[in-house]
């Protein structure tokens, strides 16, 4: 074991090294060449996403083309749009008012630990929050997504090279392993960790800054006088988008008791199979859960791929399962987070209650993620907000694909979202650029400033 972790490090450090003398090279360059070096990356993800699409699909054997199609292009378009306009080199604010200046210098060599549910985006997203700090950054992908994540790289530093950027700005483990991975995150400046809790455990274990996500479980709760036909349509398309895979979308519905069988109509109007019986619930649960554990074999897989393991018969046309839960939190597995396109349902007597149901299912998984709500009620919606512990509120929208950054949002655009102390993470927001850079601070002397006598001082 230890002539191993000795042959790891050496060709971990081999890779270090590399970029170490790229980065060198990359800080000395303006803001300009290095934002013209981060729409490389999303520009190269953007027009190659069919191609990539189908070859993630194709290895990991998850998700869905047409999916992954649009998730490539759109999350390369609103990173890119988030990212050109804000300063990261350099003086970046000059705050008159309390005379600090603010300098953004780069952090170093970033490792990066990717996953096999975004072997593209994630990838493209970390590199350009990197590179946009003047980093150099070095991406381990899942075993499951070498092969995709690889080439997605390939074909960055394609048009890097055409851009004269310093070569091994980008970098991509070829060869996977336990410990090559611990000795790339213990020898690297900061760590993003995008994946399983093991793999976000060891990230903050390296003795190195670390920033990982959290386990998602996305409660969406419905608020009573919602308009049930414009919401429901929203949260299919959040359930179901990739076969499920998304940490971000929705899971389960807790609807208004009055209005519960309306919305199941409606669930059912647009490709819902609503489940009741307690046998179909009991298979259900036997195929998506093995020992409490997400089944491996129902990831990221179809309706109709679910409905086979579980030896139940769908209606032409179905898009979602929508499961009838037993129970809250702990009494029922199918109120944790399910990586397919299966939605468990809930009714409550007040917006209160409703509350309630989706803390339960929160303390059992997912603490610190996103909720989802439908409501046009600012003082539920707030009352929801100061009661759940979560880093992110989704009102409104599809949040599969609002909750990562959105262009109808204020969000960061990310495939990156912290979840706080909750998710036993170091931030509570979506990892962006910023989180890649240290900030120097200078500090002017300000005579003028108002000094408060001991009467002003502890008065309230």
């Amino acid at each position: 074991m230890e002539q191993k972790n000795e042959m790891s490090n050496a060709y971990i450090q081999e890779y270090i090294q590399r970029a170490k003398e790229a980065q060198a090279q990359f800080e000395k360059l303006s803001q300009e060449e290095v934002n013209k070096a981060v729409r490389a990356i999303a520009k190269v993800v953007h027009d190659n996403a069919e191609y990539l699409a189908e070859i993630a699909v194709e290895e990991t054997g998850m998700g869905n083309y047409p999916d992954k199609v649009a998730k490539n292009k759109n999350k390369a378009r609103i990173i890119w749009n988030s990212l050109k306009d804000k300063k990261s080199r350099g003086i970046i604010e000059k705050d008159a008012a309390t005379g600090v200046t603010k300098i953004a210098k780069p952090i170093g060599v970033v490792a990066a630990i990717t996953p096999c549910t975004n072997p593209i985006v994630t990838p493209m997203s970390n590199a350009m929050f990197a590179l946009k700090g003047g980093n150099a950054i070095i991406i381990t992908p899942h075993h499951k997504a070498v092969k995709c994540s690889s080439k997605t790289v390939e074909l960055i530093n394609a048009e890097l090279d055409k851009l004269g950027m310093p070569k091994n700005l980008i970098q991509i483990i070829d060869q996977q392993s336990r410990e090559n991975t611990k000795a790339l995150i213990s020898s690297a400046d900061v760590v993003i960790a995008t994946g399983g809790m093991g793999m976000v455990k060891a990230a903050y274990s390296s003795g190195k800054p670390a920033l990982g996500v959290g386990a998602g479980n996305v409660q969406c709760i419905i608020d009573k006088n919602v308009n049930i036909s414009e919401a429901v349509p929203k949260i299919i398309a959040g359930r179901t988008f990739d076969n499920g895979i998304i940490c971000s979308g929705e899971q389960s519905v807790i609807c208004p008791e009055e209005t519960y069988e309306d919305i199941m109509e409606e669930f059912q109007k647009n490709g819902g199979y609503i489940v009741r019986e307690s046998n179909e619930k009991a298979a259900l649960r036997n195929a998506i859960f093995v020992e409490g554990a997400m089944n491996r074999h129902a990831v990221g897989q179809s309706v109709q791929e679910i409905a086979r393991l579980a030896d139940i018969k769908l209606p032409e046309g179905t898009k979602i399962i929508v499961v009838e839960a037993d129970g809250t939190g702990e009494e029922d597995l199918l109120g944790k987070e399910k990586m397919c396109p299966v939605i468990a349902a809930y009714k409550y007597k007040d917006f209160r209650a409703g509350v309630e149901i989706a803390k339960k299912n929160l303390e059992a998984e997912g603490k610190g993620h996103s909720v989802s709500i439908h409501s046009d009620n600012t003082v539920n919606i707030e009352y929801a907000g100061a009661e759940l512990c979560v880093s992110r509120f989704v009102i409104n929208q599809v949040c599969a694909s609002s909750a990562g950054g959105s262009f109808f949002n204020g969000l960061a655009p990310t495939n990156t979202l912290g979840c706080g102390s909750w998710g036993n993470n170091s931030i509570s927001e979506n990892l962006d650029y910023k989180h890649l850079i240290n900030v120097s601070r200078i500090a002017y002397n300000m005579p003028d400033n108002h000094v408060p006598t001991d009467e002003e001082l502890w008065e309230l």
